[in-house]
């Protein structure tokens, strides 16, 4: 963590008016609240806009659970946000990965053991953080397994979880107690 206590306190519950709780009535699938959702219902208009985008990511995009999760974590880990990874990991588990291939997504696209197509989800994700741009030469195997829509949303996705680890590694968003 970048920080050891957040910059912007999550709320309580018990603080919350009526607006902040419908909404996190819609973003938590969990028993308790996370504290991202939690600190995200300070600001409720930015979170009940961003919940409908995350959310399409999330449950409804067009590219595949498994390989959504081998970005997300990607992208956590290259920017160092560990609330985003420590969350992703669980997720990523029951979306299908291994608990080897979580630890490879750290090393990365040349890690030994990807098959073709998830070394290229990978160098994707890399290239659009460190460029913000996707080579013709990833471009090109990503579109062999790859239709355009998602293609799409896999950017997106990248670019929506980019955002995500700045605010929480920002925020000081903290990880939830155990």
């Amino acid at each position: 963590m970048k920080l050891d206590k957040p910059r912007i306190e999550p709320l309580d519950v018990s603080q919350m008016n009526e607006e902040q709780l419908e909404i996190l009535s819609r973003a938590s699938i969990h028993e308790q609240p996370l504290n991202i959702h939690l600190t995200m219902a300070r600001h409720p208009k930015l979170f009940k806009r961003w919940l409908v985008f995350a959310s399409y990511l999330l449950n409804k995009s067009t590219f595949p659970p498994r390989e959504r999760e081998l970005a997300i974590l990607r992208i956590g880990h290259n920017c160092k946000s560990d609330y985003e990874w420590s969350q992703h990991v669980e997720i990523g588990k029951k979306a299908g990965l291994k608990d080897s291939e979580i630890e490879m997504i750290k090393i990365g696209p040349d890690a030994k053991g990807w098959s073709p197509i998830d070394s290229t989800i990978l160098r994707a994700t890399d290239e659009l953080h460190s460029d913000a741009f996707i080579s013709d030469v990833t471009w090109n195997d990503l579109k062999q397994a790859y239709d355009d829509n998602q293609i799409m949303d896999l950017i997106f996705t990248v670019g929506n979880y980019t955002i995500v680890s700045m605010a929480l590694n920002s925020l000081g968003v903290q990880l939830e107690s155990k």
